[in-house]
């Protein structure tokens, strides 16, 4: 085998400019077939952008891509499919009102001769179905509607389709960031085979547990440039963080210096959801100057609990004091108007206006602030302290009139933090605050996040990640099939105490 043939894709000297930003600068990536490829970094270190450029999403400026050796000019992700490269993106893109097998073969549907008529063949799609879905092990019936099944089963039919296309690349941007820890199992069974039959796997992922535990090679890139590819074995967590932020990161948490005082600013008081299946009598108080985290396993009803203090979700019974306060909040508005911020779980769903600009998003919830007497804005305000706050926060972007959807997820992640700060809360709920962002973009939240207690701010964060939860939170409230099971102190927390009250059943 020639060298040119040790890899089954190369892409040399890759380079792509936006306006004000040059994203890739003369990027070379080598993967080899029958391999997993991690491919990490910052957010906005450019590796997205590098994989749509794989893709034909994006027009190269320079360099080349070669797949088999063969040279290779995808214009649009049809081309790149076509040739046997597939990519599941991070946010899903399906057809909700239609059945998932419609969604698998969409575009390319068998078809069959009735006459002068050629029309899809519905038994050979529904076939072909279940015989993929059987390979892959997925109990994801051909006539479910999408809109129908869980985010974790829309993502395994995603993975289907990328199969079905007998790809020998497969690019898989954070795969597993909607399934539980049994599901990720399953992917990385999936994963295996795919491996085995000598397709290559580009994997895209801020979860170095994951990784290291899938992994053959990983390269790092940083601000738009390679600055290494390693095998797995040679890397541990210490090296990887110091390729990806380019500084030594000894403490994945700053120091917390609780001086939590005696007001209560928020009581919750035997709090029922209206909907019967979710949470039933959570009482807790949240003190001033204090992180209280919230843990538990899916299906815990965290979100739903948060949501409801927020005004999002209806309430049965219980009672929410803001400030010794008897309140009644029955909608967002409301909670903003007593002091409340909520950073939503679904960023994409719930937490960006895609189309409007980053001083559009920052400013959103505290536009009556910039009031002037004759009821105008005052846009020069707005704009001067939204730059501001981004600014604390180090968001990247070429301009602050940038539409959010061509910012990276981190970035993103890091204007809605931005939109709360403005708004000046005396409680911020955050709820998974650093899902989907790096470990140098999560130590610059956990910053602010200590910043904002030290101003005698409360917090709420809701989180996954144990580490996290005993980093960062001064107590951390358990929750289990929507019950309260504990609530321990920073000192009492450990990840077997908070396991064994996140596994609650009874």
């Amino acid at each position: 085998m020639s060298q040119q043939q040790d890899y089954i894709l190369e892409m040399h000297n890759i380079s792509k400019s936006f306006p004000g930003v040059k994203a890739l600068d003369n990027v070379t990536l080598k993967v080899r077939p029958g391999t997993v490829h991690a491919l990490m970094g910052e957010n906005g270190a450019g590796k997205s952008t590098l994989m749509k450029c794989l893709f034909g999403m994006y027009k190269k400026d320079e360099g080349e891509i070669l797949l088999k050796g063969e040279k290779v000019h995808f214009t649009s992700a049809k081309d790149a499919l076509e040739s046997g490269v597939s990519m599941i993106h991070q946010e899903l893109s399906n057809v909700p009102d239609r059945f998932v097998m419609e969604n698998l073969w969409l575009g390319r549907e068998p078809m069959h001769r009735m006459g002068p008529l050629q029309l899809v063949d519905h038994k050979k799609m529904f076939n072909d179905t279940v015989e993929l879905m059987k390979n892959l092990e997925m109990d994801i019936h051909p006539k479910s509607k999408m809109s129908e099944i869980s985010i974790s089963s829309q993502q395994g039919c995603e993975i289907a389709k990328a199969v079905s296309y007998n790809a020998s690349v497969v690019v898989m941007d954070e795969p597993t960031s909607s399934l539980t820890e049994k599901e990720v199992e399953h992917l990385f069974k999936i994963i295996n085979n795919l491996r085995d039959q000598g397709v290559a796997i580009i994997y895209i992922s801020h979860k170095m547990s994951e990784i290291f535990e899938i992994s053959d090679e990983i390269s790092v890139m940083r601000d738009g440039q390679l600055v290494a590819s390693k095998p797995a074995s040679e890397l541990d967590d210490d090296k990887l963080i110091n390729l990806m932020v380019g500084r030594d990161m000894t403490h994945r948490f700053p120091p917390v210096d609780f001086n939590i005082g005696e007001e209560t600013v928020l009581k919750v008081d035997q709090l029922t959801a209206a909907n019967p299946r979710s949470f039933k009598d959570i009482s807790f108080e949240l003190k001033k100057g204090e992180i209280l985290g919230i843990g538990g396993l899916v299906g815990a009803q965290r979100t739903e609990l948060v949501e409801a203090i927020f005004g999002m979700r209806g309430v049965a019974s219980g009672m929410i004091e803001v400030h010794g306060k008897h309140v009644n909040i029955s909608s967002p508005r409301e909670a903003i108007r007593h002091g409340i911020g909520l950073i939503t779980e679904d960023r994409r769903g719930t937490g960006i206006f895609p189309l409007l600009s980053i001083l559009d998003n920052t400013s959103i919830p505290s536009l009556d602030d910039y009031k002037k007497k004759s009821h105008l804005l005052n846009h020069k305000k707005i704009e001067s302290d939204s730059v501001q706050v981004n600014k604390q926060l180090r968001t990247k972007t070429p301009t602050y009139k940038t539409p959010i959807q061509n910012l990276s997820g981190g970035n993103q992640q890091k204007v809605i933090v931005a939109r709360w700060l403005m708004t000046s809360p005396d409680i911020l709920i955050m709820d998974e605050p650093t899902r989907g962002i790096d470990v140098g973009a999560k130590y610059e939240i956990y910053l602010i996040m200590t910043e904002l207690i030290k101003q005698g701010k409360s917090i709420i964060m809701v989180s996954s990640e144990m580490p996290e939860l005993l980093g960062m939170a001064s107590r951390v409230m358990v929750l289990c099939n929507g019950k309260k099971t504990g609530i321990l102190s920073r000192e009492e927390a450990s990840q077997e105490s908070i396991m064994r009250l996140a596994a609650q059943f009874s």
